[in-house]
């Protein structure tokens, strides 16, 4: 079997050290086909943005030799030599402005010495201009950007710095443009998709594949070719597991399959997660514990998100380029890390529908907001959470009253929320954990259940803050929220409790 290329990004050391790569060539032989492209591609963290800038580095060094057992190697490609101009803005955090310029500067000046050049200018942006214009005279330049939008984000909650970051990177994507006539091919790769009136107002030739149909898949593991490349890991895996190989199969596509990027595609595995998968034999959550999303869950709740509707938003196109310093949206951001995905598309209505990509992201993602939410330590989340579901299996009702108290006890007392929605959110969230079918605010004809637990049995919860629990009981069945339920051959539990002194106080219980 051949190696695993855990976290290395060099398309040379890959090949030359026999580890596997999914061969992406086919697609790739369409971008430097074009005699002239200039593009952009946005994708989440661990996706392979970095081997893709590596594998285009050599095909434009004319490394054809490197290719010889890909589809690429036979194509009609001239393996033309040129320039390049290659930087990884992931190699250095700036912490304010000299820094990222000091940073491009010294990059311009490295590739330049490369090729026996000096440069004059001792701006950034004038050393840029210089460089594509000598390097041209060797042969058009290939300028290869890694993590393009890398000090924004790195400063993100520092907005004034983050702004001054994206107009010195403004500036230096502006030159781009200004030296067209230079250049052979462009690719500037990143996480986040700033709107053109921001980083990329002065580089109107750019085309963004990041949702084009045919690039779709350029990046991430097809589970064709899953099952292809990765056929000897599967035998392997499947036989520890002592299951079938389709059964392994339709495992590892529940827990790391449904990345879409498109409004028409094939849906692709997270490479990271695939990988350690078949390194360990073991599932766990690799790709999010890689980096927990500390800045988006500060700023999902900043923004008072619905978080019961967020597994199936429904966003137009314009979201997807709404991304903006001064005014971050969440939805947008959560499909540009990942965290949500294309899973439907209204070709009438031009509308997407965004939801969890698979089992890990959904999972990982909803233990990070019920800790973040109900200031559980992380360690005990997991475990709290089976002790309500085995109370509500056992009948325990006290016992699981008791164990959901420890989550609400842990809300700051200076919390300034509309506690009652508050609430609602950290039991969604908790019993959201487990797995189990749970629905917040369920619309009735008659009204709407503040939740509903569907396991074993149903049970029916409504919460009164600063209320009563007989009448919160009373609206249960004056409503009939019970009806819906009925007949699916469950028993009902109808729950009404008091919310008092910030947590949970007296509640009632009915069995239809």
């Amino acid at each position: 079997m051949k190696r695993l290329p855990i976290g290395i990004q060099t398309f040379r050391d890959i090949v030359q050290n026999d580890y596997l790569y999914v061969d992406k060539t086919e697609k790739i032989f369409d971008l430097v086909n074009n005699p002239k492209g200039v593009y952009f591609l946005s994708r989440p963290r661990r996706f392979g943005k970095s081997l893709l800038i590596s594998t285009l580095n050599e095909i434009f060094e004319g490394e054809k030799e490197l290719f010889k057992d890909l589809w690429i190697y036979k194509a009609d490609y001239a393996w033309e030599k040129h320039p390049i101009v290659r930087i990884d803005f992931s190699k250095k955090k700036a912490e304010n402005k000299d820094d990222l310029k000091g940073f491009i500067l010294y990059q311009l000046k490295n590739i330049a010495g490369k090729y026996g050049i000096s440069l004059e200018r001792d701006q950034y942006d004038e050393a840029f201009d210089e460089l594509l214009t000598k390097l041209s005279g060797i042969n058009k330049v290939v300028v290869l950007i890694d993590e393009y939008d890398k000090p924004i984000i790195d400063n993100i909650e520092n907005k004034e710095l983050a702004t001054e970051l994206r107009e010195i990177l403004k500036g230096f994507y502006t030159i781009i443009k200004a030296c067209d006539e230079h250049i052979r091919f462009v690719l500037l790769t990143g996480v986040s998709k700033f709107s053109k009136a921001g980083v990329f107002s002065g580089l109107n030739n750019l085309e963004d594949i990041s949702m084009d149909v045919r690039y779709s898949s350029l990046l991430g593991i097809t589970r064709e070719e899953m099952e292809g490349s990765f056929k000897e890991y599967i035998d392997q895996f499947a036989e520890s597991e002592g299951i079938s190989k389709s059964e392994l199969i339709e495992k590892i596509t529940y827990w790391y399959d449904g990345f879409c990027f498109s409004r028409r595609c094939k849906k692709v595995f997270n490479p990271f997660s695939v990988l350690l998968l078949f390194k360990k034999l073991s599932f766990g959550n690799y790709w999010f514990e890689s980096a927990t999303p500390s800045f988006l869950i500060k700023l999902i709740k900043e923004k008072d998100l619905d978080l019961s509707r967020l597994d199936g938003v429904k966003v137009d196109e314009s979201a997807f380029s709404s991304y903006e310093i001064e005014n971050l949206k969440v939805v947008p951001i959560l499909f540009q890390t990942g965290y949500l995905t294309i899973t439907d598309y209204d070709k009438e209505r031009m509308e997407y529908t965004l939801a969890y990509p698979n089992f890990e992201v959904k999972n990982s993602m909803i233990k990070c907001l019920a800790e973040a939410y109900s200031y559980v330590e992380k360690e005990m989340v997991h475990g709290y959470a089976w002790k309500l579901i085995d109370a509500l299996r056992e009948h325990d009702f006290d016992a699981f009253f008791d164990t959901l108290r420890v989550f609400f006890a842990e809300i700051p007392y200076d919390l300034h929320i509309d506690r009652e929605k508050y609430y609602q959110t950290v039991f969604y969230l908790i019993f959201s954990l487990i797995g189990l079918k749970v629905e917040a605010e369920v619309k009735t004809n008659k009204g709407r259940i503040d939740a509903v637990i569907i396991d074993k049995d149903v049970h029916i919860f409504e919460f009164k803050f600063n209320g009563d629990k007989d009448n919160a009981l009373k609206q249960i069945r004056d409503k009939k929220y019970f009806e819906k339920y009925q007949g699916v051959g469950k028993e009902i539990y109808l729950f009404g409790i008091a919310f008092t002194d910030r947590n949970i106080g007296d509640w009632a219980l009915e069995k239809l």
